[in-house]
């Protein structure tokens, strides 16, 4: 019998399901949607039983173009998104929608957290911040605060990763993945954060949390009936733990090392490298101890605002051109755009600055320069933003290699930039649904196919190309860079 495995992915828009073989060969898959509700500004909801009802949809059409028999199919994982925060009653059912990953209504209670100086928010930028309202803790005190009456029916508070588990296994499990990294759970220091809860009056939360936990690539237990049938698959499919999208996504990309990076790239940036120690610093979150592998750190930096800035300058100054003639038209031209500088903060700074009042600008126009050096320049804008967070990371992470994922591994001059401001080669893998291999390579390993997930990964990630950096071109840069380094502290002038 050939065995496959299953990985889940339960993104914001919909659900995606992928069948693949022990090599990491994608053999089929097939998405469903949900809806999400916005019943206030700040407010984002969905639905979770629409999850679980994607779920059946997705597993079964993956495994229908597949061609797999699924009593084939040894185990699965998912990866779901973080910081989704659900509440159940003591049966499982939800008694409100779930506040979605990006529902900042709890921007208060974020406050609140942060005010405390609890040792537990070491991961926040070395206790200087910011708590995030998107994060567990500040949902559930707006939860108990705003709703008390929802609050007491909730028998159960967790993430969209643990209805899942729930649902699947009956059991109500943890992923020690996202509770090292949005609850506050520490493995080397603590534990639970039993202090900072009590001076939120939040220590309730503590009983509504799962009892038990597991660490990606743990077995949960094998699927109930009622799970089997709603999925397609046989009873006997093994569940194993995942986790967050993008961290699961450093697995499904092999960033597995010390010195390792995961570039994924889209509408905004996220840069999660493993670290060579612990470290806890301003302008960076984490490091979070064995957040994805065991005895490793994981540290994460953000840019709010980047392929979204692309995106708002094609759709107000050059709707009817082509990307790939704006890439091409700035590509002839020479590194720093001729005396442009564009500095990426249009939704505000992430890390290394936190500064949500922070904003973008483009400085050094004359009447030499073109559409194309503007855009140019907002692409290199965004590159700075990569090197200037991989620089805040400190001594504790040496970038040795770069992989990358998402919307840039598609326009090569994106990619080109972004090795040629960093002086370093960049890796793209064969499969592009890196969260989605991650889960499957963290059923394999569940499975028994692989002893641990460095295994797994040699044996399912390939590298498809890799970007070699233009060092005379980094050398032009770093001049440019200097000057993008110091335009944040000089715009902040201009609005104090």
């Amino acid at each position: 019998m050939t065995t496959y495995v299953l990985g889940i992915d339960g993104g914001t828009e919909s659900l995606r399901a992928r069948v693949f073989d022990l090599s990491g060969r994608s053999l089929g898959d097939h998405a469903a949607p949900y809806a999400t509700d916005f019943p206030a500004p700040g407010h984002a909801e969905q639905d979770p039983e629409a999850w679980w009802a994607a779920a059946g949809i997705a597993t079964r059409g993956a495994i229908v173009s597949s061609g797999v028999d699924p009593a084939d199919i040894a185990a699965l994982a998912c990866d779901t998104t973080s910081c989704t925060v659900v509440a159940l009653d003591v049966a499982g059912t939800p008694v409100r929608p779930c506040l979605l990953w990006m529902d900042v209504r709890g921007h208060r209670q974020a406050a609140d957290v942060l005010a405390t100086g609890d040792p537990a928010l070491r991961i926040n930028g070395g206790g200087a911040g910011p708590v995030s309202p998107e994060w567990m803790l500040p949902k559930a005190l707006w939860i108990k605060q705003h709703q008390p009456d929802v609050w007491a029916r909730a028998a159960k508070v967790g993430e969209y990763q643990d209805f899942l588990t729930l649902r699947m296994t009956g059991r109500w499990v943890a992923s020690l993945n996202n509770m090292t990294m949005r609850w506050h759970y520490q493995t080397r220091h603590g534990g639970w954060p039993d202090a900072l809860l009590a001076q939120i009056d939040l220590s309730d939360l503590r009983d509504r949390w799962p009892a038990e936990f597991a660490a990606p690539g743990e077995v949960i237990g094998p699927l109930t009936r009622e799970a089997a049938v709603h999925l397609g698959l046989p009873q006997t499919c093994q569940v194993v733990q995942g986790g967050a999208d993008a961290f699961i996504g450093m697995i499904g990309l092999g960033v597995t090392q010390p010195g390792d990076l995961a570039l994924i790239t889209g509408s905004s940036h996220l840069q999660l490298g493993v670290a060579m120690r612990e470290t806890h610093a301003g302008g960076v979150w984490g490091t979070y101890a064995d957040c994805v592998y065991p005895r490793r750190h994981i540290i994460e930096g953000g840019q709010t605002s980047t392929g979204s800035v692309i995106a708002w300058y094609k759709r107000n100054f050059a709707p009817d051109t082509a990307y790939e003639d704006l890439n091409a038209a700035a590509a002839a031209l020479p590194p720093g755009a001729e005396g442009l500088l564009a500095v990426d903060h249009f939704q505000g700074n992430r890390t290394p600055h936190t500064d949500a009042l922070a904003r973008g600008a483009v400085t050094g126009l004359t009447l030499k320069h073109t559409s194309a050096h503007v855009y140019r320049a907002l692409i290199e804008g965004i590159c700075f933003g990569t090197r200037s967070i991989i620089s805040a990371f400190g001594g504790a992470f040496e970038a040795r290699r770069i992989v990358v994922a998402g919307g840039a591994v598609n326009a090569p001059f994106w990619l080109q930039t972004h090795a040629d401001t960093l002086g370093l080669p960049l890796e793209v893998t064969e499969q592009p649904e890196a969260p989605c291999l991650g889960a499957a390579i963290l059923a394999a390993v569940g499975a028994g196919a692989y002893p641990d997930i460095d295994a797994g990964c040699a044996a399912m990630v390939r590298t498809s190309r890799v970007i070699v950096p233009d060092m005379d071109a980094h050398a032009a840069y770093a001049p440019i860079f200097d000057r993008y380094q110091a335009a944040f502290g000089a715009l902040k002038k201009l609005r104090e």
